[in-house]
C-alpha cells in the first residue's frame, strides 16, 4: 500500500481484525483544555490511507507507566511502501502489558548456582572414593 499523501482521516471505531500501523499512549489535553488525559492513539489502513483513532484513557494521573508507542507495521522510504505486520487487537493487547507491567510476580529465591555445582563434584568424589573407584 502507499504511504498516505496529505490530511490523515479520522477513525470513528477500530475493529480487532483491522490492520494497525502503530499504537501510542500519550498525555495530551483534551479539546476543551480541561487537564491532561491519557489517549490511545491508533493508525489504522482504510482504503490503503493512515486514519486515525483516538481513545481517551482518563486522566493522566491514573496512569504509572511512561508514555509509548509500539509499531504495528513498517515504512519502506525507498519504495515508498507500508508492510503492517500486527492487527488493531495486538497492539492493544501489547499496550496493556505494557500499561500495566508484569501481571504476576514470580517468586524465585536465589540460588547460588556455582556453590551447588562444588557441593554436587564434592559428593561424586566422596561417593567415588566410597565405592573404590
Amino acid at each position: 500500500m502507499d504511504l498516505m499523501s496529505g490530511l490523515m482521516s479520522g477513525a470513528v471505531d477500530v475493529q480487532g481484525d483491522e490492520p494497525a500501523f502503530a499504537l501510542a499512549e500519550v498525555n495530551l489535553q483534551p479539546p476543551d483544555s480541561s487537564g491532561w488525559r491519557r489517549y490511545q492513539i491508533i493508525y489504522v489502513i482504510r482504503n490503503d490511507k493512515l486514519a486515525e483513532y483516538r481513545e481517551d484513557l482518563g486522566p493522566r494521573e491514573n496512569f504509572t507507566a511512561e508514555a509509548f508507542r509500539i509499531p504495528g507495521g513498517v515504512w519502506d522510504a525507498d519504495t515508498r511502501r507500508i508492510e503492517i505486520v500486527h492487527s488493531v487487537a495486538e497492539l492493544k493487547d501489547i499496550a496493556e502489558n505494557v500499561r500495566l507491567g508484569p501481571r504476576v510476580v514470580p517468586d524465585i529465591q536465589p540460588r547460588d548456582i556455582i556453590g551447588e555445582h562444588d557441593l554436587r563434584q564434592e559428593q561424586q568424589r566422596q561417593l567415588m572414593k566410597e565405592l573404590g573407584r
